[in-house]
């Protein structure tokens, strides 16, 4: 299994239609240039996840043009939209095939090879809650889904829908409408899990790692309290345990990251998966303040090595828009320098603010912040040296006149040197603060601080760090990651 990998998400139809445009050639998967992977890929990342790649469904591409609310939302983020540009939700699969707009499957083939050829693993998606309308399934193994009946429809429109004589769900949370496109499938069914493991078994086969879509919506408890009498009797083990077991006999190696949300990444952890999203550690840095933070990541080790961290992804609005005034920094090199492993999102390093729905094919032109990407690209290719050892927060302490260490966040890896600190300031006003270090040898010496994003040196008395700490002034948002060795 990758530890603590870095992961580049790719929304593959709007990417691959900008490096035709780009290009002037119909290229698939199977011929991107070579300049454009060494460009796309960071320096850092172990992992593409080319979110996206299977085929997507006719059926709910005709609900996707019928849809008011969702036309309405395609307009707002692209407002030159073709009809061509809506493509269909790649959450709404046909099948579990390559989409030939994309070069069918020969071209994923030729593709992860050259990202293997780079170092880097390929992650693709498998949507494990429901799938498109006219998925084959539906036809031939209709025991698989949620059924109703005609009272049902009338009491619900919008949560059913008639196909082949049958009344079926439409796919949905327990928190939210149904999704209008796609038919829900039932995690107690027999037969569903092993039909599972066939379909996991196969995504497996062309790749290194799958993404699974709302992976707690299949939990024994969320699924029954969602559908009720609807999806009858429970069986007496969990889906995914059951499904995580068995692929493994197969694939061994495959890493798997569950979405999740609601608290459950430790349910989902302990029931098989590598790494579950830190939507909480999200809210928590776009939204809240530096105490909030201090308190998720008084986690153990054995937990928060199996989170992966973001600020940004095809789900959220882009960071440069939600976190606005530098938050956005602040916030990246927190999740860069954390344990676990860490997310990042086509077109987050160049500040695009649009989030494009997935139905879209083609990104709206918009200006690229070079500051932003600088910072990024040399963040990305830095960190990774020093995420290594024991990590552990670090306290700040300040003055009675002056609180703001409050807002300062602070941890350290140690290991051989040079050890390494991560200080963010997660306020808009500046913070001072001394920052307690962990190592008793300091004392006696001196010591040649390197800030690594910008490459200034600081020299300090040893006797002095290991007696008040790390003095740290911190301009609004401002941060240091710093290498620790003897001057």
């Amino acid at each position: 299994m990758m530890a603590a990998p870095v992961v580049y998400e790719i929304d593959t139809w709007p990417w691959l239609t900008d490096v035709r445009r780009r290009w002037g050639q119909d290229i698939t998967l199977a011929d991107i240039p070579g300049e454009v992977w060494d460009e796309s890929i960071p320096a850092g990342a172990d992992a593409v996840w080319l979110m996206g790649v299977w085929e997507r469904s006719p059926a709910g591409l005709v609900v996707a043009r019928a849809n008011p609310d969702l036309q309405r939302s395609f307009r707002e983020a692209l407002p030159d939209m073709r009809p061509a540009d809506l493509v269909g939700s790649p959450y709404c699969v046909r099948r579990y095939v390559v989409d030939e707009h994309l070069g069918g499957p020969a071209a994923l083939g030729a593709c992860r090879a050259e990202l293997a050829r780079r170092g880097v693993r390929l992650i693709l998606d498998y949507v494990p809650n429901h799938v498109a309308p006219d998925h084959p399934a539906i036809a031939e193994n209709p025991e698989w889904f949620i059924t109703g009946d005609e009272a049902d429809q009338a009491r619900e429109p919008a949560a059913w829908f008639e196909v082949a004589g049958r009344i079926i769900a439409h796919g949905r949370d327990p928190y939210f409408p149904p999704w209008p496109d796609v038919a829900q499938l039932n995690a107690f069914a027999p037969g569903l899990r092993a039909a599972t493991v066939r379909a996991l078994s196969g995504i497996a086969a062309q790749c290194d790692g799958i993404r699974c879509d709302m992976a707690m919506l299949l939990t024994t408890e969320v699924f029954a309290r969602t559908w009720g009498a609807h999806a009858g009797p429970a069986p007496d083990g969990e889906f995914w345990p059951e499904v995580i077991g068995e692929l493994r006999r197969e694939h061994p190696d495959v890493v798997l990251i569950a979405e999740a949300y609601w608290d459950m990444e430790w349910t989902l952890q302990q029931q098989g998966f590598d790494f579950c999203y830190d939507k909480r550690l999200y809210d928590r840095l776009a939204h809240e303040d530096a105490e909030s933070v201090r308190k998720h990541l008084s986690a153990g080790r054995d937990y928060q090595d199996k989170l992966l961290r973001f600020i940004e992804n095809h789900d959220e609005p882009r960071a440069a828009a939600a976190l606005p005034g530098g938050r956005d920094r602040a916030a990246a090199l927190a999740i860069a320098t954390l344990p676990g492993a860490t997310l990042w999102h086509d077109g987050e390093f160049e500040g695009r603010r649009t989030r494009l729905p997935v139905f879209l094919g083609r990104f709206p032109d918009e200006p690229v912040d070079e500051d932003l990407r600088t910072f990024h690209h040399r963040l990305l290719a830095v960190v990774a040296g020093s995420r290594r050892g024991d990590w552990s927060q670090l306290d700040a302490r300040g003055w009675p006149d002056n609180p703001t260490h409050h807002d300062v966040l602070a941890w350290a890896w140690h290991d051989d040197l040079p050890h390494h600190i991560a200080v963010v300031n997660l306020a808009a006003h500046p913070s001072q603060c001394r920052v307690t270090l962990p190592w008793p040898d300091l004392a006696g010496r001196g010591w040649r601080l390197i800030d690594l994003l910008d490459g200034r040196g600081f020299d300090r008395a040893g006797d002095e760090l290991a007696r008040d700490g790390l003095y740290v002034d911190l301009p609004p948002w401002g941060g240091h990651l710093l290498a620790v060795a003897p001057a």
